[in-house]
This record gives C-alpha cells, structure tokens and sequence, in this order.
C-alpha cells in the first residue's frame, strides 16, 4: 500500500477571510507538522469576462500573475512567523469544481478555507463555494468563518 503524504492545504483568493483561514492552517501545520501549501483559483468568469471584452491572451496571463502575485503575497504575509508555506498552486476554473478535484487528486490532503459569508438567500439559490467543497470533499475540511 503506498503512502499518503498529509499535508495542510489554504484555499486563498486574497479575501479577510481567506487571510484567517491561511492563519488558522498555519498553526495546523505547525502543531501537526505538516507542510503547508497554499492553492488558488482564478475564477473561470473572469475569464469568460475578459474574454467578451476581446482583451487578448496575453493580457489574460498578465491577470492571471497578478491574481497570483495579489493573493499569495497577502497569504504569505498572514502566516509569516507561524509557518512557511512549502508550495503555491494556483489553478484556473470553477473554484468550487477545481478544489474538489484537487482534493480528489492529493489524498491526505486537510483543506482550510474561508466562508466569506454570502447571504442566507444567495447561499440557498447558488451555494458558495465552501459549502461546495464541504460537500464533495474527500477528506477533512475546515471552514473557517467570522
């Protein structure tokens, strides 16, 4: 039977509460310690978006590195003092759709992410993508939320 590798991972995309989930992960990779990795999605509609407006392909992959740099440096910044994070992986897509099959794809993996606490209405009628992932998952996640 091969091993599984465990390993923290923070769903971050530069929100507060991304930023507390990137700090509560930090302190469960170093209490456990685990390697702390720190995943990001660019947003499949802004693409769809960026894609209407006939900006070009290089313009996307501009947007997408400051997406990456925005966020990553914001996370990095969070756990600075508690841990150092060992990987960033940043994936393009549905956020909700792409942390899943991350999840699916890295076993071993306990997932912390933030609730950004979207309305009671628009959680019912769309979901938010943590109670996505919740759902999907296929191990252990924490949802950090206020």
């Amino acid at each position: 039977m091969a091993k599984v590798t465990q390993s923290i991972v923070v769903a971050c995309d530069g929100s507060e509460q991304s930023l507390k989930a990137a700090k509560m992960a930090a302190s469960l990779a170093k209490a456990t310690a685990q390697p702390l990795k720190m995943l990001a999605v660019f947003p499949a509609s802004e693409i769809e978006k960026m894609a209407v407006t006939r900006v070009w392909s290089g313009d996307v992959e501009e947007e997408v590195n400051e997406f990456r740099r925005k966020v990553f440096s914001a996370a990095r910044e969070a756990v600075s003092g508690t841990a150092e994070p060992t990987d960033e992986i940043l994936l393009k897509g549905d956020p909700a759709h792409q942390i899943v099959d991350y999840l699916k794809a890295n076993p071993g993996t306990h997932l912390v992410l933030g609730r950004r606490g979207h309305s009671a209405l628009t959680s019912l009628t769309l979901g938010s993508v943590s109670e996505k992932v919740v759902r999907h998952a296929t191990g252990p996640v924490t949802v950090v939320s206020d």
